[in-house]
């Protein structure tokens, strides 16, 4: 820094996050023959990316183009281009570069064979190094020093110049793991357009009653969820904090809004059918033995139907096929899985280059975009990640 009586180091290119959307950057940009160093304030990179690797790396979701799109909701017009150079293919065939075997679920969803995120970050950080690139880690981005980055370093303050940065910060979840959020001062500090940050993909929360501990832990499967216009046909488990799990996760933008939630506990049978099985329950049987061996349902979904039903007038059959699920609202962000809002649309243009800001791109979940679980995810970060680099490369052609 000048004020210091430091020099600034010099790089043609500078990522600053080493997540998926940062590396793939730099993929891009090393392969194109740039010098590009790449920052990290954490001391290890791509740790969200590794975490969910913990639960299999679901890498991307192998179905038609306009399917995989509408995951991406009112952002999909806008990543459809960039999702289009990197589809689920292309990043299956990048996988499979790295050394990676892959295999698809019956849902798309398509998993490393190993299960686990570590092996291709391994072989990843390794074509990396082959390319040149350099990683910096514990290198926390502090903004601009003159026309230079700044950071603060284990070795104390560092300035470098750079031709052309690429911002791949993360959201403003899972704090721990480096996406704190706390780069959207910096960039609104100059005249940076950002939607605040909300949750995503987040986790319910419920004040349960004693009688719900025994089921702690166990998954309301074969289940339809409902808050406002949106539908979901998926699992959530029951844990001590409230509900959470991919079929409560795509409704996050309804329930974020103040949506009610319900959920249909038998949804492959029809309201007849369930009022003539009721019909013919016997006059001495109790409701809950009804439910248990009339209708077959497991231990939690008794207990989530007496939970939620107490006090209720409502029929019987009409509350098994629309349960009100009462809550709290959705657990703090910092527990969701990934965030809406960020940089917004309307302050990138077309090669999310920051129109404040020109020779400075974006990519990632620092994003404003949003999208369940299941793969589509990472598929935008990777997306968005190869984009900004080849417009950063096409950027520092064009000088």
């Amino acid at each position: 820094m000048s004020g210091q009586g430091k020099r600034a180091t010099m790089a043609q290119t500078v990522v600053i996050g080493a997540g998926p959307a940062g590396l793939m950057a730099a993929e891009h940009l090393a392969r194109a023959g740039h010098d590009v160093l790449v920052t990290d304030a954490k001391p290890s990179v791509a740790r969200k990316f590794l975490m969910a690797g913990k639960s299999g790396l679901n890498l991307t979701k192998d179905e038609p183009p306009e399917t995989l799109m509408n995951a991406y909701g009112e952002a999909a017009d806008w990543l459809r281009p960039m999702i289009a150079e990197l589809d689920a293919r292309a990043i299956q065939h990048w996988a499979r570069d790295l050394g990676q075997d892959l295999f698809t679920g019956s849902t798309g969803r398509v998993f490393p064979k190993v299960m686990k995120a570590s092996p291709l970050l391994r072989a990843w950080l390794a074509r990396l190094d082959e390319k040149g690139v350099q990683i910096r880690t514990r290198w926390r981005w502090t903004g601009w020093n003159g026309p230079a980055l700044s950071f603060e370093t284990i070795e104390g303050p560092q300035c470098v110049q750079a031709d052309a940065t690429v911002l791949a910060l993360g959201g403003a979840s899972w704090a721990r793991l480096g996406s704190d959020g706390a780069w959207a001062d910096v960039l609104a500090g100059r005249g940076v357009e950002l939607a605040p940050f909300a949750p995503a993909n987040s986790a319910l929360a419920v004040d349960w009653s004693h009688h719900m501990q025994p089921h702690f832990g166990s998954a309301l499967k074969a289940v339809c969820w409902k808050a406002g216009s949106l539908t979901s046909r998926g699992e959530a488990v029951i844990s001590a904090k409230g509900l959470e799990g991919g079929g409560l996760y795509s409704l996050t933008p309804a329930l974020r809004a103040g949506a009610p939630l319900s959920v249909d506990l038998l949804p492959d049978l029809m309201p007849d059918s369930l009022s003539a099985r009721y019909k013919a329950k016997k006059p001495k049987a109790s409701l809950t033995s009804w439910l248990k061996t009339g209708l077959r349902l497991p231990p939690q979904k008794i207990a989530l139907f007496h939970e939620m039903s107490k006090g209720s007038s409502v029929d019987v059959c009409c509350l098994l096929k629309n349960l009100p699920i009462h809550n709290s609202g959705l657990r703090p962000m910092d527990e969701a899985i990934s965030t809406a809002g960020g940089v917004t649309r309307g302050a990138l243009d077309d090669r999310l280059m920051l129109t404040a800001l020109p020779g400075v791109f974006c990519a990632g979940e620092m994003l404003d975009w949003e999208a369940p679980t299941g793969g589509y995810l990472l598929t935008a970060c990777l997306a968005t990640g190869r984009w900004a680099g080849r417009s950063a490369t096409d950027w520092l052609q064009a000088r």
